[in-house]
């Protein structure tokens, strides 16, 4: 094709939501990604379209719940003792982000995404032909003491005063709402305004089409450099393939740092290995999302069967993957859901790209205004995916854009 006006890197939904939201104003769009559309994290998470986790997970509770989590090396929270000193630095900067004050702030930035996400997802569901993978089921979370619960009633506070609806459930209630559950969890909260689509890896494979299907490109190559050049940016696959566009969108997900540095950008960007198992549909009685905070995990049905994983283990993008997580969770969800049957699964694991404070980095690279960098939503990119989309569409055409962008500005580190 024609030197395009845009380049996006990343086909996983963050880059491909972009890329049909840059076409809709006009522009011709060529997406690269070294695997191809929904590669990564965006053909294997939960599901959810999350816009009631406004607290970002740099918080002074994770702080208190860490020390804990990361003594049980299958727990929750991890991090490889091989990993341990490379991620230090970044352990810092997520225990500084931890600090009231920020996480204040961070709250207050992540909700305003969150409102723009919700409120453009619809539209752009209905654009793309998308809106029947759209499920509207609610999220189930489970305690299993008073004191667990209790303990989650400041975040449910501020929820409230965010206009989010939901209710606490007694064990008869969320016997109604999810038959099966075990005695073992007492309380609960239901969020009935949780959105979630059919099957995440066929969403983007659908929207990968439709942006085809208007003309767009989708090509394979593993970008390595981002070269500044007057009226636009040479990109640079590994391979040392040269192409050139007017503006670059990157939104590589966890592999986005690295391109971002050839521009002298260091990004604190890390690694949220992501591990699941996706059993078969009639493994059992789902009705709606049960999160199981206490213990790090969700349950989810999708269209493609029963998906049990979440978790965060910072290890990085090198090392082998460690199922014996998948394994744990299963082994839980079995434990917690009578009548689970945990046979035929298939295990996955994906990086979630992350940075300190829970905020993705949405905004112009400092090198240059022609490149946007749109990546590091960790656990949300699906959730954020269509507001970060027309935040990206806007920068991209000089518009202004509809929240401030100053928390997500890619050099606030």
């Amino acid at each position: 094709m024609a030197r395009p006006d845009v380049i996006v890197i990343g086909a996983g939904v963050v880059g491909l939501s972009a890329a049909i939201a840059a076409q809709s104003r006009g522009l011709n769009v060529l997406v690269v990604d070294r695997e191809g559309p929904a590669a990564g994290a965006s053909a294997g998470n939960a599901g959810a379209f999350a816009f009631t986790d406004i607290l970002p997970l740099a918080s002074p509770g994770i702080l208190k719940k860490a020390p804990k989590w990361l003594l049980d090396p299958l727990g929750p929270l991890s991090v490889p003792p091989a990993y341990a000193l490379r991620i230090a630095p970044w352990m810092f900067r997520f225990w500084r982000a931890c600090q009231p004050s920020r996480v204040a702030h961070s709250t207050a930035a992540q909700t305003s995404l969150m409102d723009l996400s919700r409120a453009e997802l619809e539209p752009f569901l209905a654009a793309t032909d998308t809106l029947s993978m759209l499920r509207k089921e609610g999220n189930l979370q489970v305690y299993e003491s008073e004191a667990e619960f209790r303990a989650s009633l400041p975040g449910w506070e501020v929820r409230r005063n965010h206009g989010i609806e939901f209710r606490h459930v007694k064990a008869d209630e969320m016997a109604t709402i999810q038959p099966g559950l075990a005695s073992r969890f007492v309380l609960g909260t239901f969020t009935p305004g949780w959105y979630s689509i059919a099957d995440p890896k066929l969403y983007t494979l659908a929207l990968a089409e439709h942006f085809r299907s208007r003309g767009g490109v989708i090509e394979r190559a593993e970008i390595a450099t981002l070269r500044v050049i007057p009226n636009g940016v040479d990109v640079i696959a590994a391979d040392g393939k040269l192409l050139q566009a007017g503006k670059v969108v990157l939104a590589a997900g966890a592999f986005s740092h690295r391109i971002a540095k050839s521009l002298g950008e260091r990004i604190p960007l890390e690694t949220e290995r992501g591990y699941n198992t996706t059993l078969p549909s009639n493994a059992f009685d789902l009705r709606t999302q049960i999160t199981f905070g206490g213990h790090g995990f969700v349950v989810s049905k999708l269209s493609t069967g029963i998906r049990v994983g979440g978790a965060v283990e910072l290890g990085g993008l090198a090392l082998p993957p460690n199922f014996k997580r998948s394994e744990a969770m299963l082994q839980k969800a079995r434990t917690f859901l009578t009548g689970l049957n945990p046979e035929g699964g298939k295990q996955w694991m994906g990086f979630r790209p992350s940075l300190p404070d829970s905020l993705p980095a949405i905004g112009r690279a400092r090198a240059t205004p022609d490149v946007i960098y749109a990546f590091g939503h960790g656990h949300l990119g699906l959730t954020q995916s269509a507001g970060t989309a027309g935040i990206v569409a806007d920068l991209l055409t000089e518009r202004a854009p509809p929240i401030d962008l100053t928390p997500f500005s890619p050099q606030r580190f």
